[in-house]
């Protein structure tokens, strides 16, 4: 009797230490399969991209449809600058709101590399590291993983965070030492949204109201960039490649304002243009090359060869047969806060 007793005490001792612990093998199973057999969700957050010392929020807002329809709202909480990036059945596209642009692409987006903000890029990084680490952090459950961000070398892991019944809760994308650069926080899930037929189309009309809903909350210092067209003071790049310098600046008149040109001569030649962009009168659809690209505080399209992005009602356009993307990148993301500097 007496070690009948004894048995039944020790398999309650192991029943009650059981409850408290979490399979990482279920829990990451049922993260995968939860997302996988979802036909549709809507899921909004905020999400931070950090550049040196500057942090740029989003508010952000997904839309998914089964099998390949996605709609990302991104508001650039600064300034109120709207950008829409969607996909369906006939393309890809960059929506400028408040430009009444939207920039077409024949891209594999969202499925060419990973994004902190949609679900199934985040399945797909768990289920292609078979070596990811998992710990537990402020009651969520963690899986550190690789990321494929093949246009930037410095995002290598990405920290998946967890309830314990497999709900997202945020993500941290992380440099070699462990910083996070991009970070999104999830605010709510709806896995069972329900959208209007056209909703993942591009509705010509339907975007021109939008737009006009939105002017009056539009930065008014961007809204007069876009209507006058003066760039008083050209932006220069902070970061330079070694033995590369400013040659040559010069400015054309154009019907919406001004356009400079500059030209980086040496061992990294490039060429950086920059140009007002005026709001079109009509919706207009431009065919572009490349691919969308989220990088600081817009979205702009990306080639082995070019970078082109609008900001402040700005375009801004750099070009080299030389660089490498990432080098592109670099000196891209480094022209944002100083006017020209160092003309020869």
């Amino acid at each position: 009797m007496k070690k009948i007793f004894l048995s039944l005490i020790l398999v309650m001792v192991l029943l009650l230490t059981g409850c408290g612990s979490v399979s990482k093998e279920k829990l990451r199973d049922d993260f995968i399969n939860d997302i996988k057999d979802l036909k549709s969700y809507y899921m909004t957050g905020e999400l931070s991209v950090n550049n040196n010392d500057d942090t740029y929020t989003y508010d952000v807002s997904v839309s998914y449809s089964s099998p390949d329809n996605f709609k990302v709202v991104l508001l650039n909480k600064a300034n109120n600058y709207e950008q829409i990036i969607l996909r369906n059945t006939t393309g890809v596209y960059v929506i400028n709101t408040s430009l009444n642009k939207s920039f077409k692409f024949q891209s594999e987006w969202p499925y060419n590399n990973s994004q902190s903000y949609l679900l199934q890029s985040l399945i797909t990084d768990l289920k292609n590291d078979e070596n990811y680490e998992f710990t537990e952090k402020d009651g969520n459950y963690v899986f550190k993983v690789d990321v494929c961000y093949p246009n930037n070398k410095e995002l290598v892991k990405e920290n998946i965070h967890l309830d314990k019944n497999a709900n997202l809760k945020y993500v941290e994308v992380l440099d070699a030492n462990d910083i996070p650069r991009i970070t999104f926080k999830v605010i709510e899930i709806d896995k069972k949204a329900n959208f209007k037929d056209n909703y993942f189309e591009i509705d010509e009309k339907k975007e021109l109201e939008d737009n006009e809903d939105k002017t009056n909350i539009n930065d008014s210092s961007e809204t007069e960039t876009n209507t006058t067209g003066k760039i008083e003071d050209a932006l220069f790049p902070l970061y330079l490649p070694a033995n590369t310098v400013l040659s040559n600046k010069e400015v054309i008149e154009t019907t919406s304002g001004e356009r400079v040109i500059m030209t980086f001569s040496g061992d990294s030649s490039f060429i950086l243009v920059q140009e007002n962009v005026s709001k079109e009168e009509e919706f207009t659809i431009i065919p572009s090359y490349g691919e969308p690209y989220l990088l600081i505080d817009t979205v702009g399209a990306l080639t082995d060869t070019s970078y082109t992005w609008i900001s402040s009602g700005i375009e801004y356009y750099i070009v080299s047969d030389v660089l490498s993307t990432n080098e592109l990148l670099e000196v891209a993301k480094s022209i944002n806060v100083v006017a020209t500097l160092g003309e020869k």
